[in-house]
């Protein structure tokens, strides 16, 4: 293990409120469309020319998909705009090392025609769509995961569609099948269906029991498969859904985002459902999963401002240490899907706290970032590379929004790159686990979750008044080192020897 960046900034403890100023960019952009455009609005968050400064790759609906390069520098968050090819129809796109080429490639997912752009550096793309043999065909994608499994040359992929547009008994109750692309060689085989399908609007793999093997969950939009759907998990060898007898409970829900991180310290991820209603934080008893009880105070079902109380509708979710205590902070953003009478029209964003007793406390409004506008994916990231996360979020028919973290007095922090030879360089499926006198944390890389938005970058901890930690590595292949000791305010980069 080697520290790529000396100590730059003394631990404290988090005293302050969380705290964002919002950033100018050099253009508007916005997530534009009519009733196909409904859902997704997703944004890459990735470095794609090498400087360690994540840039954004964000989905535009009926408008052009857009690429802003990061020109950050200490103190202030700026970006360029960059052409990347005229690509519409896009509802999100998810970043990948899909080739093992040490260069991150991007998959786009789209109203129609699904398109990889393989990266060949300082933000350069070709679509490689043909050349890896992925299929060609004018679903609604929405949902996106990948894995490498045992001796894959290329990761697994599962994509997840939404709405069958062709069938003229719909929409409802026509939800589109979902697939599992596996490789043969160096290209993708015959599409396998994921039947039944039942409008998913995300989709994640995971070593969810932490045994080695990664399971595929979906969550699906009961707004569409109204009677016989479900939330769903699938195994993949051999392939099939779990069942009720198996410990999966069925459960039904207006399903849009997933979230997975561990919470509570016992090393296995909890989940967090996002849906028009409750918001459904899921902990992992290790055989299973069961709601966590609405007294955590993560279920976010009201807007938290205004006089609007109708029920509120969550998309994309994800877990940061907003102020880096040590303590997994969950955003949620909010917005109606259009003009649903029964949901709530005006919606801000959730920026949930965690206290140090495990409950969730509303900060949104205090810290800046409670967007009223239709919001739908979103991303936490450290994007002027101060070991604070920012944040950017995607709306529909409104402006594209980021913020810049500015909450003082924040705590220690530390980042972890992974590097692995062979195939799957970026170590997808690898656990981190960072440890104090405090508490234990672990994080998985995973490729996949929130709502159409994902990214590819370095781990992110919160380290609270700690100088100090030790940290280890869980391979995707289950090999496991030995604890090593790391100061607080630093990138380190764990390269894996041959």
């Amino acid at each position: 293990m080697r520290a790529l960046v000396p100590l730059l900034l003394a631990a404290a403890p988090a005293l302050a409120d969380p705290a964002f100023e919002p950033v100018a960019l050099p253009s508007e952009h916005l997530y534009s469309g009519g009733w196909e455009h409904f859902v997704g609005g997703g944004v890459a968050i990735f470095d794609c020319n090498g400087d360690a400064r994540p840039e954004l790759y964000v989905a535009g609906g009926t408008d052009p998909a857009r690429l802003f390069v990061n020109r950050s520098t200490a103190g202030e968050i700026t970006f360029a705009s960059a052409e990347i090819g005229p690509l519409t129809a896009v509802t999100g796109a998810y970043p990948l090392d899909l080739d093992g080429d040490g260069m991150q490639d991007l998959m786009v997912l789209r109203n129609g025609p699904n398109v990889l752009l393989r990266g060949l550096g300082d933000c350069r793309f070709e679509d490689a769509t043909d050349r890896f043999g992925l299929p060609q065909d004018d679903r609604w994608t929405t949902a996106f995961s990948a894995t490498w499994e045992a001796q894959g040359s290329l990761p697994t992929l599962a994509f997840g569609n939404y709405v069958d547009q062709t069938d003229p008994n719909g929409p409802f109750g026509t939800c589109d099948r979902n697939f599992l692309l596996r490789p043969e060689g160096d290209r993708y085989g015959t599409p396998v269906p994921l039947d039944p399908g039942y409008c998913a609007l995300s989709m994640l793999f995971s070593d969810w029991q932490r045994s080695g093997t990664p399971m595929l969950r979906v969550s699906n939009d009961r707004h569409y498969y109204i009677r016989e759907g479900r939330e769903q998990m699938w195994l993949l060898d051999p392939l099939r859904e779990l069942t009720p007898d198996e410990g999966w409970p069925e459960q039904q829900l207006w399903g849009m985002g997933i979230a997975s991180r561990d919470i509570t310290g016992d090393g296995r991820p909890e989940v967090m459902l996002t849906s028009m209603g409750d918001q459904i934080l899921m902990a992992n008893t290790g055989d299973g999963f069961a709601a966590m009880p609405y007294e955590t105070g993560a279920t976010a079902h009201r807007p938290h401002t205004g006089e609007d109380g109708r029920a509120s509708t969550g998309w994309h979710a994800e877990f940061g240490d907003v102020d880096n205590d040590g303590r997994a902070d969950l955003f949620i953003a909010k917005g109606n899907v259009d003009q649903m009478p029964d949901m709530a029209m005006q919606d801000p964003n959730n920026l949930l706290m965690q206290q140090s007793d495990g409950t969730f406390a509303e900060a949104a409004s205090t810290a800046g970032v409670a967007s009223p506008h239709r919001s739908r994916g979103a991303g936490l990231a450290d994007l002027d590379g101060d070991g604070r996360l920012d944040l950017v979020v995607v709306n529909r028919r409104a402006p594209l929004e980021v913020w810049r973290n500015v909450t003082p007095g924040t705590g220690g922090w530390l980042t972890v790159a992974l590097l692995q030879p062979g195939a799957n360089r970026d170590a997808v499926g690898a656990v981190v686990e960072l440890r104090t006198d405090a508490r234990l944390q672990s994080q998985e890389i995973t490729v996949g979750g929130g709502h159409v938005s994902g990214q590819s970058g370095p781990l992110h901890f919160g380290l609270g008044a700690a100088a100090e930690a030790e940290l280890r590595v869980i391979w995707p292949d289950g090999t496991t080192e030995d604890w090593q000791p790391v100061q607080a305010d630093q990138k380190v980069r764990v390269d894996r020897d041959d």
